[in-house]
């Protein structure tokens, strides 16, 4: 009796193929995993840059006084026992977790930065979801600011969003009474002297600036105690120039002063829109089928006036939701971030 999965019998006086079979794994690139492993370097300025790790999982461990810069995005990364080391990670589809590190500066990009028994550890950090602290002390955070030219391609590789960073909103899963296990850096933490350009000539080529009007991810004021009892939400709709319109606003508004306190992009419903726009949601609702909204929050006196200038004069031929009042600006920052929170499982 046949079985199903015999070989299939070669019919008689038919010739025997010479050819040995081949296999969907046999045509895969062959990677060697030292080329995705940083270990043991002392003093050394190494780095990947743009193409060489394309979404592989990478380990960083047992380094020490070393300068290391990843341009590129990744599936992972891990950092091991590293000390007194400067590290720049491109976009990290999954987690960034760093683990006893002591004295270390980062520049990193990711969906989720875990820290576990590390010391003395500045992050200037872009995470989709609430930075995750644990049996950790001295970890301080601000907010991401980096650009080359590459960097925007690899956010779009990595599944992440320029305008989805929870820096300022860290968890501490072991607090204690009476220590400050992380807390924000200062407004001014100075990236550029935290994590300097690399000198080295191969790396250089990739043209990096940590200036933060050219910083691909908005930089934004965060949960820092708010200057002004005055903010304005701004909510753009997908389009051709949706991101392109966001940083035109955000320039806009920042340089006449006011401050971009936060920064979201996420998809609506007809129901999500009636409950933060209420009375105006009729008129946005025909536009949630085309994608994501991405929703600004500026703050300071006369943002809600300011905000509506200028969407008036320069976007006068495109829907975007702008703050009425002072007192309707309260309110709409509150319902629309609450139910982003909720949409994000945050």
């Amino acid at each position: 009796m046949g079985c199903f999965f015999s070989k299939k019998a070669r019919r008689k006086g038919e010739p025997e193929d010479p050819r040995p079979k081949q296999y969907s794994w046999d045509s895969r690139d062959k990677v060697d995993p030292r080329d995705y492993t940083l270990s043991g370097l002392k003093g050394e300025t190494v780095g990947r840059l743009p193409g060489q790790v394309s979404g592989r999982p990478l380990a960083i461990q047992d380094c020490s006084d070393c300068r290391i810069f990843i341009f590129d995005h990744s599936a992972a990364v891990t950092v091991d026992d590293c000390t007194n080391c400067r590290f720049f990670l491109g976009p990290v589809k999954g987690s960034a977790f760093f683990r006893n590190c002591r004295d270390c500066k980062a520049v990193v990009a990711c969906q989720q930065f875990r820290s576990r028994d590390c010391a003395e550890l500045d992050v200037f950090l872009c995470s989709a979801t609430q930075p995750v602290i644990e049996a950790s002390s001295g970890v301080r955070c601000g907010c991401f600011q980096f650009y080359y030219p590459e960097l925007a391609s690899q956010f779009k590789a990595a599944g992440l969003s320029v305008f989805n960073n929870c820096w300022s909103r860290g968890h501490d899963f072991t607090p204690a009474a009476g220590e400050d296990h992380w807390r924000l850096l200062a407004e001014d933490g100075g990236l550029r002297d935290c994590v300097p350009p690399p000198a080295a000539e191969e790396l250089k080529a990739v043209r990096v600036s940590a200036e933060a009007g050219r910083s691909i991810v908005p930089v934004t004021w965060g949960h820092r105690p708010k200057p002004s009892d005055e903010s304005c939400l701004a909510v753009l709709f997908a389009g051709d120039y949706t991101t392109a319109n966001a940083r035109k606003l955000i320039d806009e508004m920042v340089g006449k002063g006011f401050l971009l306190v936060q920064t979201k992009e996420v998809s609506m419903k007809a129901e999500d829109a009636q409950r933060v726009f209420q009375e105006k949601a009729s008129d946005f609702i025909p536009l949630l089928d085309k994608g994501s909204v991405v929703a600004l929050e500026f703050n300071g006196d006369g943002a809600v006036e300011q905000c509506q200038s200028i969407v008036s004069d320069i976007f006068s031929g495109t829907k975007i939701f702008v703050s009425e009042s002072k007192l309707a600006a309260a309110r709409d920052v509150d319902s629309f971030y609450n139910f982003a929170d909720l949409q994000m499982g945050m």
